[in-house]
């Protein structure tokens, strides 16, 4: 190793040229910034401000609350479980793989629509109360993960 061949390490620099040293450099002059004008000069507005108009993000309604701590709970109904086979194990995994569900979500809970025939043993996070109880009545299990 030579002093001569030194490099920074591959990624730690983020320009790779300096502006404005001179015509040689490519980048020289007015920097890149062209000629004359607001945006040439220190002091250029912000991203968004349109010269003293009511910018855009102003201009558009705003409407109603947006709670950061809401949960996105899947509701699935007892007769979307009469496709599988009596006595299955049914939890989030085998609802994705046969398509009840599109996405986890935040939890799945299961409400109490529809008929069921088949003795299931339901693993997913809430049941409603009609749910359980169907769900029971044949012998099946509603376990809360």
């Amino acid at each position: 190793m030579e002093l001569s061949n030194l490099r920074p390490a591959k990624g730690s620099k983020h320009n790779d040229f300096r502006r404005g040293r001179g015509h040689g450099s490519g980048n020289g002059k007015t920097a890149g910034k062209g000629h004359k004008g607001q945006k040439a000069r220190s002091g250029a507005p912000r991203i968004g401000f349109e010269g003293g108009q009511m910018p855009l993000y102003r201009r558009i309604p705003k409407r109603g609350f947006t709670n950061i701590n809401s949960k996105e709970i899947i509701a699935i109904n007892v007769s979307d479980l009469e496709r599988f086979e009596d006595g299955a194990t049914v939890d989030v995994n085998t609802l994705l793989e046969t398509g009840v569900i599109k996405k986890r979500g935040d939890g799945v809970k299961v409400l109490g629509n529809g008929k069921l025939t088949k003795k299931l043993n339901v693993k997913v996070d809430a049941y409603s109360a009609s749910a359980k109880e169907i769900i029971e009545a044949l012998g099946g299990t509603a376990e809360v993960m």
